[in-house]
């Protein structure tokens, strides 16, 4: 089958909208699937054309930037030539260009399948960001109006989506994939020795680019109670710190609140996926501390789970579902240091009773998993027209 994957940003950018799309597109791609991902030359410097192997890139140049969304005045002619190709159109929103590549689709009769990833939230943000938020999530309505089947990671998230709970008979629950392998002492070892983390420290691990919505101001109010419990515990962040597009303000934000921890607050910045499940292994417990519906699961969690860490997660839509499904972790209310802090502390005292790794629930994050479920959803739109 012909897929087209579509998605603002994508390879080298790092998210978790990104990083999903790509590991559809590899796990398809293993099926025998002919894969093509439609997106956005965001960086100049970024091949038009790319052909990694398993999958093409297709890099639409961009005129301009709104907000987080792009301008590209040539996607119409990338899209019919690359629709017209496809069986099936892939969406994966929010996405501002989709309600042009949804019509095309139309045009050529070709079913729209949606993953839709979150809601669009304007906490911060001029009136021109805002305005961007409101237009994309109507251009999303217009495009899950009009599309065959729309994919959410759990019906928590699509029932509380102001937007998804008006669909609900169009979605799909699909877990988000994950290609994660327990790491082997030998690879740990590595890893502490190469980042300097001593095996007697207490590591809290935040994982994922800066962004607004991660809420990582929340637990830098609640370091000082837990070093005051555990002086040997430090904070380690691995993603993405700078140049996340649309974030320097709060990239500065978070700096001012944890400049006075020195060390006991670093970043080892973007890892490799081997390296990535080291850092999880590493870590005592992870902490999510997601603030809106813009987060609406969280692969890291699936991810920390593999290597048996608990998780201190925000009781939000979607989000606390890893947690709730396996109980390895503790939730606690969004917006609340003191919760983090009690839940930090109580996961340490609790010592390697907290860690297990729940095998049977992660099985269905495999990304070959979610690759055959998206494949029987193709095979039925296809089958349907």
């Amino acid at each position: 089958m012909k897929i087209l994957i579509s998605s603002t940003y994508f390879l080298p950018y790092s998210s978790g909208l990104s990083v999903y799309a790509l590991r559809l597109a590899e796990g398809l791609s293993d099926l025998g699937h002919e894969i093509v991902v439609l997106t956005s030359q965001y960086n100049d410097e970024l091949q038009r054309l790319e052909d990694q192997g398993k999958f093409q890139i297709v890099r639409v140049p961009v005129m301009a930037k709104l907000s987080k969304g792009v301008l590209m005045p040539g996607l119409g002619k990338a899209a019919r030539k690359w629709i017209a190709w496809a069986n099936v159109v892939n969406l994966h929103l929010p996405q501002f260009e989709s309600l042009l590549l949804s019509r095309i689709a139309q045009q050529f009769g070709k079913p729209v399948l949606v993953t839709y990833h979150c809601d669009l939230v304007a906490s911060t943000g001029g009136a021109l960001d805002k305005l961007a938020v409101l237009v994309t999530t109507a251009i999303g309505k217009k495009v899950i109006a009009d599309s065959s089947l729309v994919v959410q990671n759990s019906l928590d998230y699509a029932e509380n989506s102001p937007v998804l709970s008006q669909y609900l008979e169009k979605v799909v629950a699909v877990p988000t994939p994950v290609n994660a392998q327990k790491v082997s002492a030998d690879r740990l070892a590595a890893f502490y020795e190469k980042y300097d983390i001593k095996k007697d420290e207490k590591v809290i691990g935040l994982a994922g680019r800066v962004a607004t919505e991660k809420g990582y101001e929340y637990l830098a109010m609640a370091l000082p109670a837990i070093l005051e419990a555990y002086p040997e515990a430090r904070v380690v962040h691995a993603g993405t710190w700078k140049s996340v597009v649309g974030e320097q303000a709060y990239q500065a934000q978070v700096e001012s609140y944890i400049q006075p921890f020195g060390q006991k607050w670093i970043s080892l910045g973007y890892l490799s996926d081997n390296e990535f499940e080291a850092f999880f292994a590493a870590c005592d417990v992870l902490v999510f501390s997601s603030l809106n519906a813009t987060e609406s699961f969280g692969i890291v969690q699936i991810e920390a789970m593999t290597q048996g860490t608990p998780v201190v997660a925000s009781d939000l839509p979607g989000v606390r579902q890893p947690v709730s499904q396996t109980g390895l972790g503790i939730i606690v209310p969004i917006r609340d240091p003191g919760a983090i802090a009690k839940s930090v502390i109580e996961i340490f005292r609790a010592g390697e009773k907290a860690r297990f790794v729940p095998a049977e629930f992660l099985q269905k994050f495999q990304q070959e998993s979610v690759a055959r479920h998206y494949e029987e959803l193709t095979r039925l739109l296809v089958s349907n027209e």
